[in-house]
């Protein structure tokens, strides 16, 4: 039996199925990765600060080449591929626990991705909301005013700074999704790991957690993980040509 075929084995006979996304499940969508070879902080180290709290709140030309760059983003556009719609169907007969993803684009939902089931650790950059007042609204409505000539829009209601609903850089994650993120994983008998380095933590840590606890694991991932060693299997091929093999 080749490795497709023994990893969709162990997920067709899987009682209960929890699944982490990265990056890469997002690339055949047309959203670049972060830190992969041509991503977006490795060719453009300064681009991190756009992503970082102090910056942002702080310098006027880090807010404007933060709008630049939601502007230019192709995630507005992007629609998802076979790979997020492959993954809609571990939800019938309730075998999907959780699908915890590190990615903030919102293609697990636009795919049929049930809400309450994907848990976003990173927040979603398809809205706004206001540092002052709160106020929130979808993100399409600033990207307009940006590229109607807006470097630094701000909120319509107090005219306070706005920002994506995501996590930056010196902001904690939500308590609430990291438990739920870890309860998916103890509710699974396997663990399906797509499309992420597993260096940024806690969602790295979700994988050698799992294996103490005995989950198996499948790793598909374009470039080696430090976790490869823990997996029952890695698959090194195009996420969107594994992951419908191993689940339709």
């Amino acid at each position: 039996m080749d490795e497709v075929a023994e990893a969709r084995a162990l997920l067709r006979d899987a009682g209960r199925v929890a699944v982490l996304t990265g990056a890469g499940i997002s690339t055949a969508s047309g959203i670049g990765d972060y830190r992969g070879p041509q991503g977006r902080w490795t060719l453009d180290p300064d681009a991190e600060r756009v992503s970082t709290l102090s910056w942002y709140l702080n310098d006027p030309d880090v807010r404007a080449k933060a709008w630049r760059f939601r502007a230019e983003s192709p995630v507005y556009d992007a629609q998802p591929n076979d790979a997020h719609r492959a993954l809609v169907g571990l939800e019938q007969g309730a075998r999907l626990t959780g699908l915890v993803t590190q990615n903030t684009d919102g293609l697990h939902q636009l795919a049929g991705s049930n809400p309450e089931l994907v848990i976003e650790l990173h927040g979603n950059s398809r809205t706004w909301r206001c540092e002052r007042c709160r106020a929130t609204g979808e993100m399409t409505e600033m990207i307009r005013r940006v590229r109607a000539g807006e470097t630094d829009p701000r909120c319509p209601y107090d005219g306070g700074i706005v920002r994506a609903t995501t996590i930056l850089f010196e902001e904690n994650l939500d308590p609430a999704n990291i438990d739920a993120a870890v309860a998916a994983v103890e509710e699974a008998d396997v663990l399906l790991v797509i499309g992420t380095s597993l260096t940024v933590h806690p969602a790295a840590g979700l994988v050698p957690y799992a294996h103490r606890r005995g989950t198996a694991l499948i790793i598909v991932n374009a470039e080696p993980t430090d976790y490869d060693a823990l997996a029952h299997s890695v698959h090194r091929s195009p996420i969107v040509e594994v992951i419908p093999a191993l689940l339709n």
